[in-house]
């Protein structure tokens, strides 16, 4: 569905493309979250479980910059982890402030079991793109989502 916005050009054609990006990007999610859910886990849950999984063991800080997430909110997240005896926190020394959030074996052979099916079920829903598709998506939403970080780099040129 378009805008109903009567704008200039531009502005009508940035509401309708970013209105097609939104929809689409919460019709895949969905999709892929009653998946999750079937499992017991969020997005998110299932997000920090791959990224312990596949990076090791984070500070909260390092796993809520991975999972674009603040600071409060990883907390809570790594709180129902922790609760489910998925993952656990280890402080470092003698610092009360940094803490590790690492995979216990439950949370390790849960992400294992789960990773592959939610893989599948991802190439299943990018299948409905050409692999030719899918490099281009992947382009225009890497530039997309380092908008800030290229304009800074061409002011500094």
């Amino acid at each position: 569905m378009p805008s109903h916005y009567k704008g200039n050009p531009s502005v009508t054609r940035s509401l309708n493309a970013f209105i097609n990006l939104m929809r689409a990007s919460e019709s895949v999610i969905s999709r892929l979250q009653r998946r999750l859910s079937a499992e017991g886990l969020t997005a998110g849950q299932f997000g920090a479980l791959e990224t312990l999984f596949h990076l090791g063991p984070l500070c909260q800080t390092e796993l809520g910059k991975k999972l674009l997430r603040t600071d409060g909110n990883v907390t809570m997240l790594v709180d129902h982890l922790d609760k489910r005896g998925l993952v656990r926190r280890v402080r470092k020394g003698q610092d009360r402030r940094f803490v590790s959030v690492q995979l216990t074996a439950k949370g390790k052979n849960l992400i294992q079991k789960i990773f592959p099916r939610h893989a599948k079920a991802i190439e299943q829903e990018m299948s409905a793109l050409s692999a030719s598709e899918q490099q281009t998506l992947r382009k225009l939403c890497r530039k997309l989502g380092w908008r800030d970080e290229i304009k800074t780099k061409e002011k500094k040129q």
